[in-house]
């Protein structure tokens, strides 16, 4: 059982919540931490964290009693070694459109015999090398890592039941704002059409025995909870500044 299973025994906290984190901030992470939030999502595809940074965060996360969760930007086998060498409990890929994708991601994220990660014996993913067994560490390696694929594109809805039989792969994130522009309806997440693809792509992940995710508002939280998501990405270390900078001028000025 690796972290994110262990963390969602807990049902009375469900959906657990995550934050994104778009700059090296750590005061955000221990802040963050000390707030309950559940899940430090770490933002490699769209901002411009480092993958320095990015290990550090997760060594940060980790004593701030968070999870943590890089989202990288493709599958190529760079991008998932370094992002698996940081040590996350999660690491995330978007636009997993098809199967193949997929089995790729789960093939460059786990050691043999589960997929072809490449021996490397000194990351913070194998404690240093700290161990006297390499070939056990990177068993350990294996089962402590989730890895969770990104359904949002009407390409991967359509794919979604062969996407989550993939082996390997332990969860599914429903992004929404990309699905909706992939039908025609771009930045309208609650238009009945998304949400019903959503309805359905959780019935599937389920059916699958994957963990579910999906972007929210955190008003939404528990209308999720009755829908079958397990955690919801619910702001970011942006979303908050400005929320928190309007709140300072809106009071301010008024």
């Amino acid at each position: 059982m690796h972290p994110f299973q262990e963390a969602l025994q807990d049902r009375s906290r469900l959906p657990l919540l995550a934050v994104a984190i778009q700059h090296y901030h750590p005061a955000f992470v221990e802040m963050a931490g000390r707030l309950g939030v559940d899940i430090l999502w770490i933002e490699m595809e769209h901002a411009h964290l480092t993958f320095r940074e990015a290990a550090d965060l997760c060594r940060l996360a980790a004593g701030s009693g968070l999870l943590s969760l890089i989202r990288i930007s493709d599958s190529r086998r760079e991008n998932v070694l370094k992002a698996a060498e940081s040590g996350p409990d999660i690491i995330d890929l978007p636009m997993a459109n098809t199967p193949a994708i997929a089995t790729e991601f789960v093939s460059h994220g786990r050691y043999a015999p589960q997929g072809n990660r490449g021996h490397y014996s000194t990351s913070r993913a194998v404690n240093y090398g700290l161990g006297k067994d390499i070939a056990e560490a990177q068993q350990k390696a294996n089962s402590r890592l989730c890895l969770m694929a990104q359904i949002e594109t009407v390409e991967a809805m359509e794919q979604a039941g062969d996407i989550g039989q993939v082996a390997g792969l332990d969860a599914l994130f429903f992004g929404l704002g990309d699905l909706s522009a992939s039908m025609g309806i771009a930045g309208q997440l609650g238009h009945p059409s998304v949400q019903a693809a959503a309805d359905r792509g959780i019935a599937i992940a389920k059916a699958a025995g994957k963990i579910v995710g999906v972007p929210a508002p955190p008003a939404d939280a528990a209308r999720w909870r009755g829908r079958g998501a397990d955690f919801i990405l619910c702001g970011s270390d942006i979303s908050c500044l400005k929320t928190g900078l309007q709140a300072i001028v809106g009071a301010a000025r008024g």
